[in-house]
């Protein structure tokens, strides 16, 4: 998280103003670089400032500033103006709502007001590129640069591009989000959810049939998570962890239990969610003195994410 120099400054434009958006440009500005927000939405520009603001202090508190929080919202620009916003942008990221007519509408718009070298990039967590570039023509220069929630915390960024995508906007995208501090992740080809949702959702799937078929109570799954798996995940992905739980590496681990494993997968069937059980699931978490409360929920896991990042970045190796 390195500030870049200053005849190295980029500048990004950020389109939407929301979770993503004013967090990646807290994440863009953190690494020296310059960052315009539009939302064409006045409220949402109007709160912007104090999230940017809340989130800078939180950064600074947690020492994972480099410099003082002031400096790196001196950056950070806001406008209700979308061609000022993509003006000179290096690489624009579009952080609209996970829509696709939206997306389209707003890419068709980016295509032709961008200049031609300008990379148009897309937040989206589950709508392919392809699905609304194809007709454009710049479509060789669309991408998706996935971040997680919050991304001026979490560092992996999932980088993904259409079959129609160049070679060298997917090097630029990489070395972009590389510049900036984060941590890039490269699908290869086009999946649906990408990678991190994918996983996230093998593990949401059986949490939630493991509970709706009664063999595990809503709190004791989520300290399985939390207490273990939770623990581990925050140092290492799923191979590292289990090459370490055998003597001799992966392997010796999948001769051991791959058979398990097997089995296990076997009686994984996908089946939809019920919303009657999903409403019994919530019921009976906020029985168990969950604060109803979202946003003071959000909060607390942003607190503690925070930790974590400070105890990765300053703790003992």
């Amino acid at each position: 998280m390195t500030p870049g120099r200053q005849d190295d400054m980029m500048q990004a434009a950020i389109i939407g103003a929301g979770l993503i958006g004013h967090s990646w440009a807290v994440v863009v500005a953190r690494a020296g670089h310059r960052a315009v927000l539009h939302d064409a939405d006045a409220g949402a520009l109007s709160t912007a400032p104090g999230r940017i603001a809340r989130a800078l202090a939180d950064l600074d508190g947690n020492g994972l500033l480099d410099e003082p929080a002031d400096a790196v919202a001196a950056r950070i620009a806001i406008t209700p103006d979308l061609e000022e916003a993509i003006a000179g942008a290096a690489v624009v990221h579009e952080c609209v709502p996970e829509d696709l007519s939206v997306k389209r509408q707003m890419f068709a718009r980016l295509d032709a007001a961008a200049a031609p070298g300008t990379i148009l990039a897309s937040a989206t967590s589950t709508i392919p590129a392809s699905a609304f570039t194809e007709g454009l023509a710049g479509r060789e220069r669309c991408i998706i640069v996935h971040p997680s929630t919050p991304p001026h915390i979490l560092p992996l960024v999932e980088i993904c591009p259409a079959p129609w995508t160049s070679a060298a906007t997917t090097d630029r995208t990489v070395d972009f989000v590389s510049r900036l501090g984060q941590v890039p992740s490269l699908v290869r080809r086009e999946v649906d959810g990408f990678i991190l949702n994918r996983l996230q959702a093998a593990v949401v799937c059986e949490a939630f049939r493991l509970w709706e078929d009664g063999y595990a109570s809503a709190a004791d799954i989520e300290a399985t998570v939390r207490e273990t798996l939770g623990m581990r995940w925050a140092l290492m992905g799923p191979f590292e962890t289990i090459s370490l739980n055998a003597p001799n590496g992966l392997v010796d681990y999948l001769s051991r239990f791959g058979d398990l494993f097997y089995r296990i997968n076997s009686t994984q069937q996908a089946r939809p969610f019920d919303m009657q059980a999903v409403r019994r699931l919530e019921e009976e978490r906020l029985a168990s003195g969950l604060d109803a409360d979202v946003e003071a929920r959000r909060a607390l896991r942003d607190r503690r994410l925070l930790a974590l990042a400070a105890h990765k970045r300053h703790g003992s190796p």
